[in-house]
């Protein structure tokens, strides 16, 4: 079908067995994903993200919903037809150094993937490492390496050309950015902008920086305890936040005012989130919200147009 999204993602939840209790993780999530598009995820800590760019991987089974992803529903793959599915989705890890063997070197980690895949012969495996190391800024050196031998920005480099190894068409991209300088931050952005354009790629970009997701997305998602509360182009969702959460992640941005008329005092969050092992009745977000009125506590609000292809649950919005 021409009109097929390259993942579509279809009212999944995923909970946790924690202790003979519920962890709900993530609560009927819904959306689509064009090749060559970016979905940013914003959220505080704990609000489900970083699970669900695992769920849309399948690296954790979703507990409801679906996974489509090429027109095919994932959880429904045998192990062998997955593993050729994971050719064309991969994933960057916040922590590079974690994420890479401390025993191999750095050009037998980019290639492990495609002798996985069964990727070309040796030589052109070989080619292709280079190839990569110089797309992402680093010597051909660095090839003969071990991790721990590299500063953090050059280690991030390489949990990048590993992903970009077997030339995937989908790739999660976890808090890639969290743990460098600023300044190695913005070569990072600048790198993973440059590759979708050449790739064609398709990222699920999840962060706490709220800046960087609004120069590099086209929608953005914004999650609160597992749970969708607003959903739209970035234009649209920074410059008209619906839900009274957006607007306040929206308000923690740090901005230098240019003058003194645009001074404005910072605005905290107050409480805590919810323990997600007993999530609130009715709207998640109403015991920390200003607005929270009697029926916010007892009906749950529903995700609804506020404006065209812009979402948000919210009793109050639009």
């Amino acid at each position: 079908m021409p009109d097929e999204p390259l993942l579509r993602v279809e009212e999944v939840s995923k909970h946790f067995k924690v202790r003979g209790r519920t962890l709900h993780a993530v609560e009927r999530v819904s959306f689509e994903l064009d090749a060559g598009q970016t979905l940013g995820l914003v959220g505080e800590s704990g609000s489900g993200k970083s699970t669900l760019g695992r769920v849309a991987l399948r690296l954790l089974e979703a507990d409801a919903g679906r996974v489509v992803f090429q027109g095919r529903d994932i959880a429904k793959l045998s192990s062998k037809e997955l593993r050729q599915e994971r050719r064309h989705m991969q994933i960057i890890f916040q922590d590079p150094l974690a994420s890479l063997n401390s025993r191999m070197t750095v050009g037998a980690a980019i290639e492990d993937a495609m002798i996985i895949q069964g990727v070309g012969t040796r030589a052109e495996r070989r080619k292709h490492v280079d190839e990569l190391l110089e797309r992402v800024g680093l010597p051909l050196s660095a090839g003969n390496a071990f991790p721990f031998e590299l500063s953090g920005g050059q280690q991030q480099r390489v949990g990048i050309a590993r992903a970009l190894a077997v030339k995937p068409k989908l790739v999660v991209c976890d808090e890639p950015i969290s743990a460098l300088d600023v300044s190695i931050q913005v070569q990072i952005i600048d790198l993973l902008k440059d590759l979708q354009k050449e790739m064609n790629l398709a990222y699920i970009f999840i962060s706490h920086n709220l800046g960087v997701v609004q120069y590099l997305s086209d929608r953005v998602m914004v999650l609160y305890l597992g749970e969708v509360v607003e959903q739209g182009t970035a234009q649209d969702l920074f410059a008209d936040p619906q839900h009274p959460y957006t607007r306040v992640l929206i308000d923690s941005i740090l901005k230098i005012p240019e003058s003194s008329a645009e001074r404005r005092p910072m605005t905290g969050l107050p409480g805590e989130m919810p323990s997600p092992f007993s999530p609130p009745v009715g709207c998640p977000f109403h015991p920390r919200c200003a607005l929270a009125q009697d029926r916010c506590s007892a009906e749950k609000p529903q995700m609804r147009a506020v404006a065209d292809g812009h979402l948000a649950a919210c009793h109050f919005a639009g």
